[in-house]
């Protein structure tokens, strides 16, 4: 794979009297070039260096003969926390994905020889930020049995030990929990496109959100529905479809004896067959609008009939982080295994990253809790106010969910400025390869 070339940043040669001269905004142009361009040079550095690690394992890797091996197709079940990565799928100039540790592991234990002949399928790509519980891959591995005796009980209680072997060589944030036979009888059987259902999670604060006009909005949802306006549109890779079915789609509270407080945590659960690009980002982006009250539980109807509005408004869509692909469904017999050593390890781990989490979230709500009552006792003091049940306060909570500049005044979705539609796109893409082509014939 050809190494892609680093970004070089717009007016290197500019003297010192020439940027005096330039505005605030040109300056902060040329700052942000050179943010993008040094991080992206520290990718590439970083890269070149894990390369050349990998380099060394495959050299060590040489000496294994693999055609003495024998394999075995498997459902490897993995989850992780997503939250420091760019991603799940592989990237030319980052190694901080979740693949390019999976697949360094898988390597480095001759598990595999390489991707490129492993049949490896991913269940779901999750973006940059983005955490799984229930990913899935289906991926051909060496397995301790020849093909005749893969299918003995016996066989998988002595197969290699999969998640153990490769939950010591992967990062803390990913692990490897359970691994399942794929039937001899389904030889193509593939994570992505023979997943029959898929379910996210999205985990946020009740802070002063109107959870029950959040819940009518989502039952909007149900069904299937041409989503363009609920996803970015990926017309530039062909995806010209926009209809997708919704199966369930409701909000919950995490902990059914705490749901009145600010900082009470609710989850929106949705499942799903399939799922477009951003679409649940956005989904949840429109929820919150409905829980702050500045849109209507409608306007979820309004935006799925495509005849009416055909053109996305522009709107900021939801945060990463809360995001997870909690669980991936297959019609196959639910046979995973699990090595109950390293399932107690792996919950020990968690355990142990929650309470460093916690301490940190109990610390910052010590420190609100405080803050607040100054607040409270401040106002109480300038307005003369004792009745403290009905006294001021400040639930900002979830204003950091919702991703973009918000503006003072609020504008309804349906009176903003809106997208190209998708015909305007298919039309500038299909130009645009037009020309392209046109001038590779020239050359």
């Amino acid at each position: 794979m050809t190494e892609k070339v680093p970004l070089k940043p717009k007016n290197k040669g500019l003297s010192r009297e020439e940027l005096i001269n330039m505005d605030k905004n040109e300056l902060v142009d040329i700052i942000k070039q050179l943010e993008a361009h040094n991080t992206q040079l520290k990718n590439i550095i970083s890269k070149n260096l894990e390369d050349k690690n990998g380099k060394e394992a495959i050299n060590k890797q040489k000496n294994y003969d693999f055609s003495k091996c024998h394999y075995r197709r498997i459902l490897l079940r993995i989850l992780y926390f997503g939250w420091d990565y760019q991603g799940l799928a592989v990237q030319e100039d980052s190694t901080k994905t979740i693949e390019h540790h999976l697949f360094h592991a898988l390597t480095k234990s001759c598990l595999i020889e390489a991707r490129e002949n492993s049949n490896y399928h991913r269940c779901g790509r999750t973006d940059k930020g983005v955490s799984a519980f229930g990913q899935v891959i289906s991926i051909t591995v060496r397995s301790k049995h020849a093909p005749a005796e893969q299918s003995n009980a016996d066989s998988m209680s002595t197969e290699i030990p999969y998640c153990k072997i490769l939950n010591r060589l992967l990062p803390r944030e990913i692990r490897a929990v359970s691994w399942m036979p794929i039937p001899d009888d389904k030889p193509e059987f593939s994570a992505r496109f023979d997943c029959k259902k898929r379910k996210y999670k999205y985990y946020f604060p009740k802070s002063s959100l109107n959870i029950e006009a959040m819940k009518a909005a989502c039952s909007e949802l149900v069904g299937s529905h041409d989503f363009r306006n609920f996803c970015k549109m990926d017309v530039g890779n062909g995806v010209v479809e926009y209809t997708r079915e919704i199966l369930s789609a409701t909000i919950l509270p995490f902990d059914v004896n705490d749901v009145d407080n600010p900082t009470s945590m609710y989850v929106l659960i949705i499942e799903g067959n399939a799922f477009l690009w951003h679409q649940i980002r956005c989904i949840m982006g429109i929820l919150l609008l409905v829980g702050q009250g500045r849109e209507s539980p409608d306007i979820v109807q309004e935006l799925l009939n495509i005849d009416k509005n055909p053109r996305k408004p522009q709107y900021g869509i939801a945060l990463d982080t809360p995001l997870n692909l909690y669980e991936c469904s297959y019609e196959v017999d639910n046979h995973w295994i699990y090595d109950e050593n390293e399932l107690k390890i792996i919950i020990k781990h968690i355990q142990n990253e929650w309470t460093v989490s916690n301490v940190k979230t109990t610390m910052m709500r010590d420190c609100l809790q405080s803050l607040e009552e100054l607040y409270h006792n401040m106002k109480e003091t300038k307005d003369g106010d004792n009745n403290k049940s009905e006294r001021d306060s400040v639930t900002s909570h979830t204003d950091c969910l919702l991703q973009g500049v918000q503006s003072k005044v609020y504008k309804p979705l349906l009176k903003r400025q809106t997208c190209s539609s998708l015909e305007e796109r298919i039309e500038y893409y299909t130009k645009k390869r037009k020309t392209e082509t046109e001038l590779e014939n020239k050359k």
